[in-house]
Protein backbone atom coordinates (compact mmCIF):
# COMPACT_ATOMS: atom_id res chain seq x y z
CA UNK A 1 0.00 0.00 0.00
CA UNK A 2 1.58 3.27 -1.03
CA UNK A 3 2.10 5.57 1.84
CA UNK A 4 0.21 9.01 2.26
CA UNK A 5 2.81 11.96 3.56
CA UNK A 6 0.87 13.06 6.78
CA UNK A 7 1.69 16.77 5.74
CA UNK A 8 -0.49 16.03 2.49
CA UNK A 9 -3.28 15.53 4.29
CA UNK A 10 -6.09 18.18 4.70
CA UNK A 11 -6.54 19.48 8.22
CA UNK A 12 -10.63 19.45 7.60
CA UNK A 13 -12.12 16.13 5.56
CA UNK A 14 -15.05 14.64 4.87
CA UNK A 15 -14.98 10.83 5.37
CA UNK A 16 -17.31 7.87 5.26
CA UNK A 17 -17.31 5.62 8.92
CA UNK A 18 -16.57 2.48 8.15
CA UNK A 19 -16.33 0.68 11.82
CA UNK A 20 -15.82 1.27 15.40
CA UNK A 21 -12.24 0.30 17.08
CA UNK A 22 -11.60 -1.44 20.73
CA UNK A 23 -12.39 1.84 22.37
CA UNK A 24 -15.22 2.96 20.55
CA UNK A 25 -13.70 5.31 17.88
CA UNK A 26 -15.63 5.57 14.43
CA UNK A 27 -12.68 4.46 11.72
CA UNK A 28 -12.46 6.47 8.43
CA UNK A 29 -9.92 6.23 5.75
CA UNK A 30 -8.30 8.71 3.63
CA UNK A 31 -5.74 7.44 0.79
CA UNK A 32 -5.50 4.88 3.18
CA UNK A 33 -4.60 6.94 6.11
CA UNK A 34 -6.25 5.73 9.57
CA UNK A 35 -8.70 8.62 11.09
CA UNK A 36 -10.16 8.02 14.33
CA UNK A 37 -13.25 10.00 14.93
CA UNK A 38 -14.91 10.88 18.42
CA UNK A 39 -18.71 10.56 18.63
CA UNK A 40 -18.70 8.88 14.96
CA UNK A 41 -21.30 5.65 14.45
CA UNK A 42 -20.61 3.32 11.16
CA UNK A 43 -22.46 4.61 8.02
CA UNK A 44 -22.00 7.94 9.51
CA UNK A 45 -20.51 10.57 6.79
CA UNK A 46 -19.29 13.20 9.16
CA UNK A 47 -16.99 16.13 8.15
CA UNK A 48 -14.08 16.24 10.52
CA UNK A 49 -11.33 18.62 12.17
CA UNK A 50 -7.94 16.64 12.11
CA UNK A 51 -5.98 16.58 15.39
CA UNK A 52 -2.56 15.86 16.10
CA UNK A 53 -1.37 13.55 13.07
CA UNK A 54 0.91 10.72 13.63
CA UNK A 55 2.83 8.42 10.88
CA UNK A 56 -0.38 5.83 10.43
CA UNK A 57 -3.10 7.79 12.15
CA UNK A 58 -5.20 10.66 13.33
CA UNK A 59 -7.89 11.60 15.83
CA UNK A 60 -10.39 13.74 14.83
CA UNK A 61 -13.85 15.81 15.96
CA UNK A 62 -16.64 15.97 13.89
CA UNK A 63 -17.57 19.61 12.56
CA UNK A 64 -20.75 18.46 11.16
CA UNK A 65 -22.74 15.72 10.49
CA UNK A 66 -23.10 15.29 6.64
CA UNK A 67 -25.39 12.17 6.59
CA UNK A 68 -26.29 10.47 9.66
CA UNK A 69 -26.09 6.59 9.77
CA UNK A 70 -29.44 5.18 10.31
CA UNK A 71 -28.18 3.74 13.63
CA UNK A 72 -28.04 7.37 15.02
CA UNK A 73 -30.26 7.72 18.00
CA UNK A 74 -30.68 11.00 20.30
CA UNK A 75 -29.15 10.14 23.72
CA UNK A 76 -31.65 10.04 26.54
CA UNK A 77 -28.95 11.27 28.76
CA UNK A 78 -28.38 14.90 28.12
CA UNK A 79 -24.87 15.07 29.55
CA UNK A 80 -23.21 12.34 26.99
CA UNK A 81 -21.68 14.62 24.88
CA UNK A 82 -20.03 16.24 27.64
CA UNK A 83 -19.66 13.76 30.31
CA UNK A 84 -17.78 10.92 28.48
CA UNK A 85 -19.19 8.02 30.44
CA UNK A 86 -21.14 6.31 27.79
CA UNK A 87 -19.33 6.48 24.53
CA UNK A 88 -22.21 4.89 22.28
CA UNK A 89 -25.47 6.10 23.77
CA UNK A 90 -26.07 8.12 20.37
CA UNK A 91 -26.10 4.44 18.94
CA UNK A 92 -29.32 2.63 19.33
CA UNK A 93 -29.20 -0.48 21.64
CA UNK A 94 -29.27 -3.65 19.36
CA UNK A 95 -26.83 -2.00 17.03
CA UNK A 96 -24.78 -1.50 19.80
CA UNK A 97 -24.63 -5.23 20.88
CA UNK A 98 -23.87 -5.73 17.16
CA UNK A 99 -20.72 -3.42 17.26
CA UNK A 100 -19.46 -5.00 20.37
CA UNK A 101 -19.36 -8.38 18.34
CA UNK A 102 -17.51 -6.99 15.92
CA UNK A 103 -15.13 -5.51 18.46
CA UNK A 104 -14.66 -9.29 19.68
CA UNK A 105 -14.20 -10.87 16.06
CA UNK A 106 -11.55 -8.19 15.41
CA UNK A 107 -9.89 -8.48 18.36
CA UNK A 108 -9.68 -12.32 17.51
CA UNK A 109 -8.77 -12.19 13.93
CA UNK A 110 -6.23 -9.03 14.62
CA UNK A 111 -3.98 -9.81 17.76
CA UNK A 112 -4.76 -13.50 18.42
CA UNK A 113 -5.00 -14.45 13.86
CA UNK A 114 -7.91 -16.34 15.12
CA UNK A 115 -10.90 -17.49 13.36
CA UNK A 116 -13.44 -18.25 16.12
CA UNK A 117 -17.35 -18.60 16.68
CA UNK A 118 -18.10 -15.45 18.58
CA UNK A 119 -21.49 -15.65 19.36
CA UNK A 120 -24.18 -12.64 19.27
CA UNK A 121 -24.21 -10.78 22.78
CA UNK A 122 -26.51 -11.37 25.01
CA UNK A 123 -27.85 -8.14 26.58
CA UNK A 124 -28.17 -6.40 29.26
CA UNK A 125 -31.49 -7.19 31.14
CA UNK A 126 -31.37 -3.44 31.94
CA UNK A 127 -29.89 -0.61 29.68
CA UNK A 128 -30.81 1.84 32.24
CA UNK A 129 -30.41 2.11 36.19
CA UNK A 130 -28.33 -0.99 36.02
CA UNK A 131 -24.77 0.61 37.55
CA UNK A 132 -24.44 -0.69 41.07
CA UNK A 133 -21.20 0.81 42.03
CA UNK A 134 -20.14 4.44 41.77
CA UNK A 135 -16.66 6.46 41.71
CA UNK A 136 -17.33 9.98 41.25
CA UNK A 137 -13.98 12.36 41.59
CA UNK A 138 -14.63 15.42 43.85
CA UNK A 139 -13.62 19.01 43.54
CA UNK A 140 -14.98 22.74 44.34
CA UNK A 141 -15.37 25.90 42.66
CA UNK A 142 -12.61 28.59 42.99
CA UNK A 143 -14.71 31.51 44.47
CA UNK A 144 -18.26 29.74 46.09
CA UNK A 145 -16.11 26.52 47.30
CA UNK A 146 -19.41 24.41 45.95
CA UNK A 147 -18.80 21.15 45.87
CA UNK A 148 -18.77 19.28 42.37
CA UNK A 149 -18.72 15.73 41.71
CA UNK A 150 -19.10 13.51 38.58
CA UNK A 151 -17.19 12.25 35.79
CA UNK A 152 -14.21 13.45 33.83
CA UNK A 153 -14.80 14.99 29.86
CA UNK A 154 -13.15 12.67 27.47
CA UNK A 155 -9.37 12.65 27.16
CA UNK A 156 -8.95 15.43 30.57
CA UNK A 157 -9.33 16.47 33.80
CA UNK A 158 -11.80 18.45 33.82
CA UNK A 159 -14.51 17.43 35.94
CA UNK A 160 -17.93 17.43 34.90
CA UNK A 161 -20.47 18.02 37.69
CA UNK A 162 -23.60 15.24 37.82
CA UNK A 163 -26.54 15.53 39.28
CA UNK A 164 -28.60 13.38 37.24
CA UNK A 165 -27.12 9.51 35.80
CA UNK A 166 -29.67 7.35 34.08
CA UNK A 167 -27.35 4.53 34.03
CA UNK A 168 -27.10 4.71 38.13
CA UNK A 169 -30.39 3.67 40.35
CA UNK A 170 -32.13 7.31 41.07
CA UNK A 171 -31.61 7.59 44.65
CA UNK A 172 -27.49 7.34 44.01
CA UNK A 173 -27.95 10.62 42.42
CA UNK A 174 -29.98 11.68 45.99
CA UNK A 175 -27.38 10.63 48.32
CA UNK A 176 -25.03 11.97 46.16
CA UNK A 177 -26.30 15.75 46.08
CA UNK A 178 -27.10 15.13 49.79
CA UNK A 179 -22.91 15.01 50.22
CA UNK A 180 -22.27 17.39 47.55
CA UNK A 181 -24.75 20.31 50.61
CA UNK A 182 -23.58 18.49 53.57
CA UNK A 183 -19.95 18.46 52.94
CA UNK A 184 -19.83 22.48 52.37
CA UNK A 185 -22.02 22.76 55.47
CA UNK A 186 -19.38 20.56 57.84
CA UNK A 187 -16.71 22.38 56.17
CA UNK A 188 -15.08 19.22 53.98
CA UNK A 189 -13.30 20.88 51.50
CA UNK A 190 -13.15 19.56 47.52
CA UNK A 191 -9.96 18.54 46.07
CA UNK A 192 -7.86 20.31 44.23
CA UNK A 193 -5.44 17.54 41.97
CA UNK A 194 -3.30 20.62 40.86
CA UNK A 195 -1.79 21.46 44.29
CA UNK A 196 -3.14 18.62 45.99
CA UNK A 197 -5.01 20.25 48.30
CA UNK A 198 -8.51 19.95 49.89
CA UNK A 199 -10.51 16.93 51.76
CA UNK A 200 -12.47 15.26 49.66
CA UNK A 201 -11.20 13.33 46.64
CA UNK A 202 -13.87 10.67 45.66
CA UNK A 203 -17.28 9.43 46.42
CA UNK A 204 -16.87 5.83 46.20
CA UNK A 205 -20.37 4.18 46.65
CA UNK A 206 -21.93 0.37 46.30
CA UNK A 207 -25.80 -0.35 46.05
CA UNK A 208 -27.42 -3.00 46.27
CA UNK A 209 -30.43 -4.16 43.55
CA UNK A 210 -30.91 -7.37 46.07
CA UNK A 211 -32.33 -4.71 48.98
CA UNK A 212 -31.19 -1.06 47.88
CA UNK A 213 -29.00 -0.45 50.67
CA UNK A 214 -25.79 1.34 49.86
CA UNK A 215 -22.38 1.02 51.16
CA UNK A 216 -20.68 5.06 50.94
CA UNK A 217 -17.40 5.74 51.49
CA UNK A 218 -15.23 8.79 51.10
CA UNK A 219 -12.39 9.13 50.02
CA UNK A 220 -10.07 11.79 51.83
CA UNK A 221 -6.93 13.84 51.30
CA UNK A 222 -5.42 12.91 54.87
CA UNK A 223 -3.21 10.77 56.64
CA UNK A 224 -6.49 10.91 59.48
CA UNK A 225 -9.85 11.01 60.63
CA UNK A 226 -10.68 14.28 61.67
CA UNK A 227 -13.91 15.53 63.38
CA UNK A 228 -15.43 17.24 60.68
CA UNK A 229 -15.62 14.12 58.30
CA UNK A 230 -17.03 12.31 61.23
CA UNK A 231 -19.94 14.75 61.83
CA UNK A 232 -20.16 14.32 57.74
CA UNK A 233 -20.42 10.67 58.00
CA UNK A 234 -22.82 10.73 60.49
CA UNK A 235 -25.40 13.38 58.93
CA UNK A 236 -25.09 10.82 55.56
CA UNK A 237 -25.75 7.85 57.65
CA UNK A 238 -28.55 9.37 59.80
CA UNK A 239 -30.41 11.46 57.20
CA UNK A 240 -30.49 9.29 54.21
CA UNK A 241 -32.24 6.50 53.93
CA UNK A 242 -31.22 2.85 53.06
CA UNK A 243 -27.67 3.68 54.13
CA UNK A 244 -26.32 0.73 55.04
CA UNK A 245 -22.99 2.17 56.50
CA UNK A 246 -20.78 4.66 55.53
CA UNK A 247 -16.78 5.10 55.57
CA UNK A 248 -13.59 6.48 55.06
CA UNK A 249 -10.86 6.13 53.29
CA UNK A 250 -7.46 7.43 53.28
CA UNK A 251 -5.41 8.19 50.33
CA UNK A 252 -3.05 10.68 50.64
CA UNK A 253 -0.49 10.09 47.89
CA UNK A 254 -0.72 12.17 44.68
CA UNK A 255 -2.37 8.86 42.75
CA UNK A 256 -4.74 8.16 39.86
CA UNK A 257 -5.89 5.16 42.34
CA UNK A 258 -9.05 6.29 43.99
CA UNK A 259 -8.83 4.35 47.20
CA UNK A 260 -5.74 4.30 49.37
CA UNK A 261 -5.22 0.93 52.16
CA UNK A 262 -6.77 2.14 54.48
CA UNK A 263 -10.65 2.31 55.38
CA UNK A 264 -12.18 2.97 58.44
CA UNK A 265 -16.21 2.43 58.96
CA UNK A 266 -17.13 5.21 61.38
CA UNK A 267 -21.52 4.41 60.69
CA UNK A 268 -23.27 1.19 60.42
CA UNK A 269 -22.04 -2.20 58.71
CA UNK A 270 -18.62 -2.81 56.06
CA UNK A 271 -21.05 -4.30 53.43
CA UNK A 272 -24.03 -4.62 51.89
CA UNK A 273 -25.53 -7.87 50.34
CA UNK A 274 -26.02 -8.91 46.66
CA UNK A 275 -27.97 -11.79 45.56
CA UNK A 276 -26.89 -14.21 42.29
CA UNK A 277 -27.31 -17.77 41.65
CA UNK A 278 -29.95 -17.81 44.60
CA UNK A 279 -26.99 -17.30 47.26
CA UNK A 280 -26.46 -13.94 48.80
CA UNK A 281 -23.18 -12.03 48.96
CA UNK A 282 -21.47 -9.53 51.25
CA UNK A 283 -19.53 -6.73 49.38
CA UNK A 284 -17.59 -4.66 51.07
CA UNK A 285 -15.46 -1.21 50.28
CA UNK A 286 -12.92 -2.62 47.93
CA UNK A 287 -13.96 -6.04 46.97
CA UNK A 288 -14.07 -6.88 43.29
CA UNK A 289 -17.43 -7.29 42.29
CA UNK A 290 -19.11 -6.25 38.97
CA UNK A 291 -21.16 -3.49 38.84
CA UNK A 292 -24.24 -4.68 36.71
CA UNK A 293 -25.47 -7.17 38.75
CA UNK A 294 -28.14 -8.40 36.82
CA UNK A 295 -25.63 -9.39 33.60
CA UNK A 296 -23.10 -10.78 36.33
CA UNK A 297 -26.07 -13.32 37.12
CA UNK A 298 -26.47 -14.10 33.43
CA UNK A 299 -22.98 -14.65 33.20
CA UNK A 300 -23.00 -17.36 36.33
CA UNK A 301 -25.91 -18.73 35.91
CA UNK A 302 -24.93 -19.47 31.69
CA UNK A 303 -21.68 -20.84 32.76
CA UNK A 304 -23.26 -23.13 35.38
CA UNK A 305 -25.51 -24.70 32.72
CA UNK A 306 -22.95 -25.08 30.35
CA UNK A 307 -21.11 -27.09 32.81
CA UNK A 308 -24.39 -29.40 34.52
CA UNK A 309 -24.81 -29.63 30.74
CA UNK A 310 -21.25 -31.14 29.82
CA UNK A 311 -20.06 -32.28 33.27
CA UNK A 312 -21.27 -34.71 36.13
CA UNK A 313 -20.10 -33.14 39.29
CA UNK A 314 -16.76 -31.75 39.01
CA UNK A 315 -13.97 -30.89 40.79
CA UNK A 316 -13.46 -27.01 39.77
CA UNK A 317 -10.47 -24.88 40.11
CA UNK A 318 -11.38 -21.09 40.49
CA UNK A 319 -8.76 -19.12 40.04
CA UNK A 320 -8.44 -15.28 40.42
CA UNK A 321 -11.74 -15.51 42.26
CA UNK A 322 -11.99 -12.05 44.37
CA UNK A 323 -14.74 -13.54 46.71
CA UNK A 324 -14.97 -17.04 45.27
CA UNK A 325 -18.80 -15.91 43.41
CA UNK A 326 -18.21 -18.38 40.79
CA UNK A 327 -17.40 -20.95 43.23
CA UNK A 328 -20.22 -20.54 45.17
CA UNK A 329 -22.42 -20.07 42.76
CA UNK A 330 -21.03 -23.63 40.80
CA UNK A 331 -20.92 -25.33 44.09
CA UNK A 332 -24.17 -27.06 44.13
CA UNK A 333 -23.26 -28.51 40.84
CA UNK A 334 -19.55 -29.62 41.56
CA UNK A 335 -18.01 -32.17 43.84
CA UNK A 336 -15.20 -29.68 44.99
CA UNK A 337 -14.02 -26.13 44.22
CA UNK A 338 -10.83 -25.26 44.68
CA UNK A 339 -10.61 -21.21 45.26
CA UNK A 340 -7.77 -19.23 44.76
CA UNK A 341 -7.72 -15.06 45.66
CA UNK A 342 -4.69 -12.89 46.78
CA UNK A 343 -6.51 -10.19 48.59
CA UNK A 344 -6.48 -11.22 51.67
CA UNK A 345 -10.13 -9.54 52.46
CA UNK A 346 -11.89 -10.72 49.65
CA UNK A 347 -10.61 -14.30 51.14
CA UNK A 348 -11.80 -13.21 54.50
CA UNK A 349 -14.97 -12.14 52.90
CA UNK A 350 -15.61 -15.81 50.71
CA UNK A 351 -15.47 -17.66 53.63
CA UNK A 352 -17.85 -15.84 55.70
CA UNK A 353 -20.12 -15.59 52.47
CA UNK A 354 -19.94 -19.70 52.50
CA UNK A 355 -20.64 -20.01 55.93
CA UNK A 356 -23.51 -18.25 55.74
CA UNK A 357 -24.89 -19.83 52.32
CA UNK A 358 -24.09 -23.44 54.23
CA UNK A 359 -21.79 -24.52 51.61
CA UNK A 360 -19.32 -27.12 52.54
CA UNK A 361 -17.23 -28.18 49.23
CA UNK A 362 -15.17 -25.03 48.95
CA UNK A 363 -11.73 -25.12 49.31
CA UNK A 364 -10.33 -21.54 50.01
CA UNK A 365 -6.34 -20.39 49.48
CA UNK A 366 -5.45 -16.29 50.16
CA UNK A 367 -2.17 -16.73 47.33
CA UNK A 368 -1.33 -15.18 44.18
CA UNK A 369 -2.85 -17.77 41.48
CA UNK A 370 0.56 -18.29 39.74
CA UNK A 371 2.56 -18.94 42.61
CA UNK A 372 -0.80 -21.81 43.89
CA UNK A 373 -0.46 -23.06 40.31
CA UNK A 374 3.06 -24.08 40.70
CA UNK A 375 2.67 -25.40 44.42
CA UNK A 376 -0.07 -27.57 43.37
CA UNK A 377 1.64 -28.95 40.60
CA UNK A 378 4.46 -29.62 42.79
CA UNK A 379 3.02 -30.90 46.06
CA UNK A 380 -0.23 -32.44 45.80
CA UNK A 381 -0.47 -33.46 42.19
CA UNK A 382 -4.17 -33.43 41.74
CA UNK A 383 -5.82 -31.65 38.39
CA UNK A 384 -9.12 -30.35 38.01
CA UNK A 385 -12.20 -31.08 35.66
CA UNK A 386 -12.96 -27.38 34.61
CA UNK A 387 -10.53 -24.37 35.39
CA UNK A 388 -12.65 -21.01 35.48
CA UNK A 389 -9.99 -17.72 34.76
CA UNK A 390 -11.48 -14.59 35.58
CA UNK A 391 -8.13 -12.95 35.68
CA UNK A 392 -7.83 -8.39 36.01
CA UNK A 393 -7.80 -6.91 32.47
CA UNK A 394 -4.19 -7.46 31.87
CA UNK A 395 -4.93 -11.46 31.32
CA UNK A 396 -2.94 -14.10 32.24
CA UNK A 397 1.21 -14.53 32.24
CA UNK A 398 2.61 -17.48 29.94
CA UNK A 399 3.99 -19.03 32.78
CA UNK A 400 0.26 -19.12 34.60
CA UNK A 401 -1.08 -20.40 31.10
CA UNK A 402 1.62 -23.27 31.15
CA UNK A 403 0.06 -24.39 34.81
CA UNK A 404 -3.32 -24.07 33.73
CA UNK A 405 -2.82 -26.24 31.37
CA UNK A 406 -0.96 -28.96 32.70
CA UNK A 407 -3.84 -28.76 35.69
CA UNK A 408 -6.93 -28.89 34.15
CA UNK A 409 -8.29 -32.29 32.53
CA UNK A 410 -11.39 -31.21 30.18
CA UNK A 411 -12.26 -27.24 29.96
CA UNK A 412 -11.15 -24.30 30.66
CA UNK A 413 -13.50 -21.06 30.89
CA UNK A 414 -11.58 -17.97 30.85
CA UNK A 415 -13.99 -14.80 31.43
CA UNK A 416 -12.40 -11.51 30.21
CA UNK A 417 -13.51 -8.11 30.00
CA UNK A 418 -10.64 -7.08 27.85
CA UNK A 419 -10.74 -8.31 24.45
CA UNK A 420 -7.27 -7.85 23.40
CA UNK A 421 -5.11 -9.94 26.71
CA UNK A 422 -8.20 -12.75 25.35
CA UNK A 423 -7.18 -12.85 21.92
CA UNK A 424 -3.51 -12.73 22.71
CA UNK A 425 -4.26 -15.48 25.99
CA UNK A 426 -6.44 -17.52 23.61
CA UNK A 427 -3.62 -17.84 20.95
CA UNK A 428 -1.03 -19.33 23.31
CA UNK A 429 -3.67 -22.03 24.95
CA UNK A 430 -4.60 -23.10 21.03
CA UNK A 431 -0.69 -22.98 20.34
CA UNK A 432 -0.14 -25.21 23.37
CA UNK A 433 -3.06 -27.98 23.59
CA UNK A 434 -6.34 -26.28 23.22
CA UNK A 435 -9.29 -25.75 21.63
CA UNK A 436 -11.51 -22.50 21.46
CA UNK A 437 -15.44 -24.06 21.38
CA UNK A 438 -16.52 -20.48 21.63
CA UNK A 439 -17.01 -17.05 22.54
CA UNK A 440 -20.07 -15.90 24.10
CA UNK A 441 -20.17 -12.00 24.72
CA UNK A 442 -22.36 -10.54 27.45
CA UNK A 443 -23.45 -6.40 27.81
CA UNK A 444 -21.76 -5.83 31.15
CA UNK A 445 -21.45 -2.30 30.11
CA UNK A 446 -24.35 -0.65 27.79
CA UNK A 447 -23.47 2.64 26.28
CA UNK A 448 -20.10 1.85 26.31
CA UNK A 449 -17.51 -0.14 23.92
CA UNK A 450 -17.00 -2.16 27.24
CA UNK A 451 -17.82 -6.00 26.59
CA UNK A 452 -17.64 -9.04 29.04
CA UNK A 453 -16.73 -12.39 27.17
CA UNK A 454 -16.59 -15.62 28.02
CA UNK A 455 -14.01 -18.32 26.32
CA UNK A 456 -14.94 -21.93 26.29
CA UNK A 457 -11.47 -24.27 25.23
CA UNK A 458 -11.62 -27.56 25.32
CA UNK A 459 -8.36 -29.49 26.41
CA UNK A 460 -7.05 -31.55 23.36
Amino acid sequence: MQTINKKDIPEVLTVAIERLSNLGLGIARFDGYVIFVEGACPQDIVKVKLGKKNRNFAEAKIIEIIKPSPHRIIPFCPMQKICGACQLQFIDYEYQLKLKKEIVEDAMHSIGSLDLEVRNVIPSPKTKNYRYKIQYPVSETKNSKRILAGYYKTGSHELVNIKYCPIQPDYCDNIIEFIRLAAQECGVSGYNEYNHSGDLKHIVIRTSAYNGQSLVILAVNSVKIFEKLKTLAHRIYTELKNIQGVGINLNPAKTNLILGEKTEILEGKDFIEEELCDKVFKIGAKTFFQINPYTADNIFRYVKDYITRNIDKPVILDAYAGITAFGICLSDIAKKIISVEEVKDSVVLADKIIKENGIKNIELHNMDAGEFFEKELKTKGRKFDVTILDPPRKGCSKQSLDYVLKLTKTKIIYVSCNPATLARDLKYLTENGCKVEFIQPFDMFPHTYHIENVAILNIK
